[in-house]
């Protein structure tokens, strides 16, 4: 499975129509808020929030800089706390969608796929290893999110549902 890390801070979940006006870090004396786009970010609290990308909103996905995949047919962004290995992990989630107690829920507008990337980096600065696409049909997604423990496989969980019409 493809993984994103993040050096510390949130990682972001960018349309990528508009990927090109996120800066990441433009300057980092001071606060981290005064940080450009990354300080936007870091001033998500919770696990998750909403934050300008040029003309629409990317998903922040704060709390921990947690390394995070997803998980297409389960439209489940997961997001490793610990766990003794990745199968474990992932079978842990698969079980926990459906008893989660989600804690955090909103609304988000896509018009198509987005790309997971440390919020850090400009959305120009693309490499391989450094971010996931995910393709998302244009649609509102009901987002919501949990933290999970089961056994020895400790999780963030957050859900990507279609929005009832």
């Amino acid at each position: 499975m493809d993984w994103i890390e993040s050096g510390g801070g949130p990682l972001l979940l960018a349309p990528a129509s508009q990927l090109a006006h996120w800066r990441g870090v433009e300057d980092d004396d001071g606060p981290v808020e005064t940080w450009g786009d990354y300080g936007r970010a870091c001033a998500v609290e919770g696990y998750l929030g909403l934050i300008k990308v040029g003309a629409l909103d990317g998903l922040v996905l704060g709390d921990e800089p947690a390394r995070t995949t997803y998980l297409p047919d389960e439209r489940l962004l997961l997001r490793w706390s610990a766990a003794d290995s990745e199968g474990e992990l992932v079978a842990a989630a698969k079980r926990a969608v459906t008893t989660a107690l989600w804690e955090e829920h909103l609304v988000w507008d896509v018009d198509g796929p987005v790309v997971l990337i440390d919020s850090a980096w400009p959305g120009s600065a693309l490499e391989p290893g450094n971010h996931l696409v995910i393709e998302l049909p244009p649609a509102r997604y009901d987002v919501r999110a949990a933290y999970v423990e089961e056994e020895r496989n400790f999780m963030i969980l957050v859900q990507l549902n279609p929005a009832a019409a």
